[in-house]
């Protein structure tokens, strides 16, 4: 499902575009998630783990252009991706199919900047018009701002995964579970 572009404004006056990813753009990906897996630990992957096969990552975006649901958020600057999210299936199961995941990432730089807001809109505008009954996702316990973000947008805390991640200095971190009605 390819996305409806958007521009953002920043509050330093720079232009953020915020579409849909294409296949060309996935070395630009992937060097994304390798500078925010080494930023914060608040991502379930460390920079070493991050698929680094540019073919792999360009199927992938293919793949999900083509679908009639799953889309990807991705924001730029210039041709730079900055940051990338995504709205896929939680299961292709009939009975899962009313629910999607929802997972993003932003460079540090342009944390705090109304970006994340503008990429969690679109995802939920976006997903809600795919027709999706609920967005789902996972943040670490200690990741105050995403968390607020989260809530100010409408999600919902309804679990805890304790110690659901183990950070290579071995500390322990719960994930809470959220999720936000588009039906309601």
């Amino acid at each position: 499902m390819t996305i409806e572009q958007k521009e953002i404004i920043l509050p330093s006056g720079k232009v953020i575009v915020i579409k849909s990813a294409l296949p060309e753009n996935a070395l630009s990906i992937i060097e994304h998630r390798t500078i925010t897996s080494g930023e914060t630990d608040f991502l379930g992957r460390y920079p070493e783990e991050v698929n680094k096969d540019v073919d792999f990552i360009s199927k992938f975006i293919q793949d999900i252009q083509k679908s009639p649901d799953e889309f990807m958020i991705t924001a730029f600057d210039g041709n730079r991706v900055i940051g990338d999210g995504a709205v896929t299936h939680l299961r292709n199961n009939i009975k899962y199919r009313h629910r999607a995941y929802f997972g993003i990432s932003i460079q540090k730089e342009f944390w705090g900047m109304g970006l994340g807001t503008a990429m969690l809109e679109s995802a939920i505008s976006n997903a809600a018009a795919a027709g999706f009954d609920q967005l789902e996702l996972g943040v670490f316990s200690d990741n105050v701002a995403a968390i607020h973000l989260y809530e100010k947008c409408g999600f919902k805390s309804y679990g805890i995964q304790p110690r659901a991640f183990k950070l290579k200095d071995g500390r322990y971190c719960d994930d809470i579970i959220m999720v936000k009605f588009l039906d309601a």
